[in-house]
């Protein structure tokens, strides 16, 4: 993936209220004895010893054998042996623009209703899901290939809950209450924001991220889609309205650690240290479910630092959009071994052997699994937020082409927090894009 988005979680307790939610019971296969399930994907330690144990379930149950094997290769790979007809049974994609570009060239197979139907009744934005996994095939027809399986949450705000309490500060539940938190903040001589778009070679993903988030809290989820897709240009005025509004916290010179040069030049790594400082350097930090891994040693979570879904405005009606990432199955070669484990792939029980590894950062939006299953109130936290998502649009960056999601889109936040105009900025990002149809 271009960004940084797949590491893994190292959290620990964060209490976050939860639904219930049924177990599922146990999952019992048909006798399979004989038959053997070839999988190709690109988790390597310590994910493919994580599923490893979800395999044995399957394996136990059914007498099946089932081989994986992890690549960091995986994406050249998998289009090597899909043009060589020798595919695995099933292959493990970490975003679905590869997914996308196999079954164009007729290497997945659909499926099917069935399937489908489930996904949109038993997961949370059910519909975004099937959307996320549709691609045309080698004739153009739009059929249903992929199935997420591991989904990661971007659309976080973290915290330090005794600088909340200290000051009296409230956890905003809508958009409007945390521009009104922010002015607060400011008005009581506290930076409200940490803002880091520093990465070496990667610098200003950071700053893609807040404005995938944006684009989806105040547009239409079409939008947006047609935004990564340049149906709708970069330089649209809902783009250039987005990009400002992200400069209403970045820009402020009263709102962002170190100011808007600061914001350019400050690693994401050390951005949220910020929170830690005494007195503390920033009040807020908009970030994935990864950062804590880069917070000060000896922080348990829940006391010393917590976080708050990133909220969308009430007066929009765009319920609750989730942004985020995530792995999907499809199957490259079939048999009814293949589709049985695709069918344990929707057992609950397939998920809690995943949840319940300490540290795993295993979350999906099944609405029929245990959360009590997790390893930690942190992860029962994330994904409650993933369930309670109305919509899920994965990272936009990373749909986008190359020059663009890894290239001009990056440079580009750069340039604006640097003094830019939004205007300035799409239009040159657009100019990119026309270059490379």
């Amino acid at each position: 993936m271009r960004k940084l988005r797949n590491f893994l979680i190292v959290l620990t307790a964060i209490v976050m209220p939860m639904n219930i939610a049924f177990s599922g019971g146990h999952y019992e296969g048909p006798d399979l004895s004989g038959q053997k399930i070839t999988i190709s994907g690109p988790w390597l330690a310590p994910q493919d010893d994580q599923f490893r144990k979800v395999i044995k379930a399957f394996t136990d149950s059914t007498g099946a054998t089932v081989e994986y094997g992890g690549s960091d290769s995986f994406e050249q790979q998998i289009t090597i042996d899909v043009k060589a007809g020798s595919p695995p049974n099933l292959a493990i994609f970490p975003q679905p623009g590869l997914a996308a570009n196999i079954a164009a060239i007729g290497g997945l197979v659909p499926l099917g209703g069935d399937m489908q139907n489930w996904v949109k009744d038993n997961y949370a934005a059910g519909q975004s899901w099937i959307d996320l996994g549709t691609y045309p095939d080698k004739n153009g027809k739009n059929e249903f290939y992929g199935f997420f399986y591991r989904v990661n949450v971007k659309s976080l705000v973290w915290y330090s809950p005794d600088n909340f309490e200290d000051n009296g500060y409230e956890i905003p539940k809508t958009m409007e209450e945390l521009i009104s938190l922010t002015e607060k903040m400011a008005k009581d001589g506290n930076t409200p924001w940490c803002i880091g778009l520093g990465s070496g070679d990667a610098t200003g993903w950071p700053g893609t991220d807040w404005m995938e988030d944006i684009m989806l809290r105040t547009h239409d989820p079409s939008v947006y889609d047609k935004w990564v897709t340049n149906e709708m240009p970069f330089n649209d005025p809902k783009v250039i309205e987005a990009m400002d509004f992200f400069g209403s916290f970045a820009r402020n010179e009263s709102y962002v650690d170190g100011g808007s040069k600061g914001v350019a030049t400050t690693d994401f790594r050390d951005s949220p240290k910020g929170l830690f400082t005494s007195p503390a350097k920033c009040m807020m930090h908009r970030q994935a479910s990864f950062i804590p891994a880069f917070f000060p040693e000896g922080l348990k979570a829940g006391d010393d630092y917590n976080f708050f879904y990133f909220p969308s405005y009430s007066t929009k009606d765009l319920g609750n959009p989730v942004l985020g990432g995530g792995t999907l199955f499809a199957i490259t070669k079939d048999s009814p071994a293949t589709r049985e484990f695709m069918n344990y792939l929707k057992h609950p029980q397939s998920n809690h052997i995943w949840m319940e590894i300490e540290g795993s950062g295993f979350l999906n939006p099944h609405k029929g699994i245990d959360l009590s299953k997790h390893s930690s109130d942190t992860f029962r936290g994330l994904n409650q937020i993933l369930l309670n998502a109305t919509t899920f649009r994965f990272d936009g960056s990373d749909l986008m082409p190359g020059p663009i999601g890894a290239g001009s889109f990056w440079t580009g936040m750069v340039d604006y927090t640097g003094g830019k105009s939004a205007k300035e900025v799409t239009a040159a990002i657009q100019k990119s894009w026309d270059a490379i149809k």
